[in-house]
């Protein structure tokens, strides 16, 4: 009987390209800009650097119509993508964001809660995802149409949404195009509750077990997520690799100083307000009680700006009536931010709260960011928390206090304190020690090491075929 090849060794084998092109990868990233949601900065980012490493990049995503049903748009994210990156929009939507009542059936119009179940279930009936699952068919064609049209080496699938892993799984099984699972968050594990989402022998778990066997490599956000897949898979550990998501340099204000005396602080939360009510409840009532009890927070401010909600209730739900009702404390409310402008709030708070949900599986994009300014960080998480792990050892972190009114009291009063009295030169070290995070600096070895298993090219150190020899350090200096 013939011994069969490892599939992580016939990955190794040069494949067939004309002469002097570049090679040929799709990446399904449902969520590039312009969505305005928190995980299209690192699908920016992965598409810029393999652009940079020498891949030409075919970028599918869904038609811009369909976020102006969720988050919203930031047209200012495009200009920030590589030129040489193409984006095929699919025209996909959310059928339960549709807020023209004349779109609807009878059936939806009579009762919203039934319809929402029984479309649920038809997508289930499709792909294990019950938002989601109904767009698996036109996924896979798409994956198809763009391999007949120009033949790919490679395939990269971000999740969310899981679907994505049935284009992934199709390209693979009928042209044997190898691919990579940016899992982010994970699937089978419950990153907000702990604990695992679904069994291995389920529906979902079948799905998950398949892809990952199969996959090139595995990316997720943090060490807690990639620990629970390595115990989860033994045999899989070696292809499993932590890309944290990191910061945008770009993003970054040029330096951090202390609060002048002659002035009320600022302090400053940036990010969808997609948090649990109770825990935007303690952090106003945290708020309320320092700002009443320390003269140094004497009409200190509090503002709040990003997403306040998704779809029908943006805007316009308990998260803003909370807001609004605070303003008497110095609580003020904008909207979103262009990205292109996030740099302009840095440069302008004292402070910065890190409020966040989930637990020890959960880190938060932004918590690197923030670290990056060099700015006192008020805590507003579970104490047993991925995020408290990276802030451990931030010397301008508050600590972590948990979610009592009493205690986050405390963190915010001491905030004050540092923003006042902690120095340049601590500053400046905070700041330096941040640079590891820096979105490039995840991402480049992960690319690098992805080309070399799949071209079997490069090395280490090198770069693929048509790449500069600096195209790392451009992609570096580009912002992206």
């Amino acid at each position: 009987m013939t011994k069969r090849r490892p599939l992580w060794d016939s990955w190794k084998r040069s494949r067939t390209r004309r002469s002097g092109s570049r090679p040929h990868m799709i990446y399904l990233a449902i969520g590039f800009p312009p969505a305005a949601k928190s995980s299209t900065y690192r699908m920016r980012a992965t598409a810029n650097q393999f652009a940079a490493a020498g891949w030409d990049v075919t970028v599918v995503t869904i038609a811009d119509e369909a976020w102006e049903r969720d988050y919203g748009l930031d047209h200012t994210l495009v200009a920030g993508v590589d030129p040489r990156v193409r984006v095929v929009k699919l025209p996909l939507f959310r059928e339960d964001l549709e807020t023209d009542v004349r779109a609807y059936t009878e059936r939806r119009a009579l009762d919203h809660n039934d319809y929402l179940t029984e479309l649920r279930e038809q997508h289930l009936k499709v792909f294990p995802e019950p938002v989601f699952g109904g767009w698996r068919p036109a996924l896979e064609e798409a994956v198809l149409r763009l391999h007949r049209e120009r033949p790919a080496e490679l395939l990269v699938a971000t999740c969310v949404p899981y679907v994505n892993l049935a284009a992934t799984w199709k390209l693979w099984e009928t042209h044997r195009v190898p691919y990579v699972v940016d899992f982010r968050d994970g699937w089978s594990v419950d990153v907000i509750n702990g604990g695992e989402a679904f069994p291995r022998d389920s529906v979902s778990g079948r799905w998950e077990t398949k892809l990952l066997t199969d996959a090139v490599a595995i990316w997720n956000v943090n060490e807690p997520i990639s620990r629970w897949y390595r115990e989860r898979y033994p045999e899989l550990a070696h292809k499993m690799r932590i890309v944290r998501n990191g910061y945008d340099a770009a993003s970054i204000p040029a330096e951090s100083i202390p609060a002048p005396a002659d002035r009320p602080l600022a302090f400053g939360y940036l990010g969808a307000l997609n948090l649990p009510v109770p825990l935007l409840e303690a952090v106003l009532e945290g708020w309320r009680k320092a700002r009443a009890a320390d003269p140094a927070l004497t009409d200190a401010t509090f503002e709040v700006r990003g997403h306040i909600g998704s779809g029908w209730a943006r805007g316009d739900n308990r998260h803003a009536e909370l807001l609004k009702a605070a303003a008497a404390d110095g609580v003020v409310v904008g909207g979103s931010v262009p990205k292109a402008e996030v740099v302009d709030f840095y440069s302008r708070w004292d402070v910065v709260v890190l409020m966040v949900t989930g637990g020890k599986y959960m880190t938060s994009g932004k918590v690197y960011e923030y670290m990056a300014t060099g700015l006192p960080v008020v805590s507003a998480h579970e104490a047993e928390h991925d995020a408290s792990t990276l802030l451990s050892t931030y010397p301008l972190w508050t600590g972590a206090v948990g979610l009592e009114p009493d205690a986050l009291a405390g963190a915010f009063r001491r905030a004050a304190d540092l923003a006042r009295n902690a120095d340049v030169t601590e500053r400046d070290k905070a700041r330096v020690d941040a640079r590891q995070y820096a979105r490039e600096e995840q991402l480049i070895p992960a690319v690098r090491e992805v080309t070399e298993l799949v071209l079997g090219v490069g090395g280490p150190a090198g770069t693929a075929p048509g790449a500069a020899a600096d195209a790392p350090a451009l992609a570096r200096e580009g912002g992206s």
